[in-house]
């Protein structure tokens, strides 16, 4: 972990991050493990909103709470055209897409062993 970053678990992270999300109506949302797959990463989180509206608002609140209630600051790529955000919180990154952009790119997909999205589920 960051030693500039408060001491906050990548388990209690992921917590607040779909935690965040249900209180913001995220739709399908998919946690993903990355511990052992890759090194950018403990966890992977993708949801949806929407309308391009919605996925900008999850985005910004999601900082915006992460901020207040950890300390933690996150860069956010993509929030100005709300199609596809991307929120990277350190030891989580989170994906929200609007839903026909989640479907073209399914990265699912490319991260999840087949058979293992409806376990993933959050």
């Amino acid at each position: 972990m960051n030693a500039l970053l408060p001491d906050v678990s990548s388990e209690e992270l992921l917590d607040r991050i779909l935690a965040s999300l249900d209180d913001d109506k995220a739709e399908d949302v998919v946690r993903i493990d990355l511990r052992g797959k890759s090194s950018v990463a403990d966890y992977m989180v993708i949801c949806s909103g929407r309308s391009t509206r919605q996925v900008s608002a999850i985005a910004e609140k999601l900082k915006d709470r992460l901020k207040e209630d950890l300390g933690r600051s996150c860069k956010i790529e993509g929030k100005d055209q709300g199609d596809w955000v991307l929120i990277d919180v350190g030891d989580v990154i989170v994906h929200v897409f609007r839903p026909e952009v989640r479907e073209f790119y399914q990265l699912e997909k490319m991260w999840m062993p087949a058979g293992a999205m409806n376990s993933a589920r959050a």
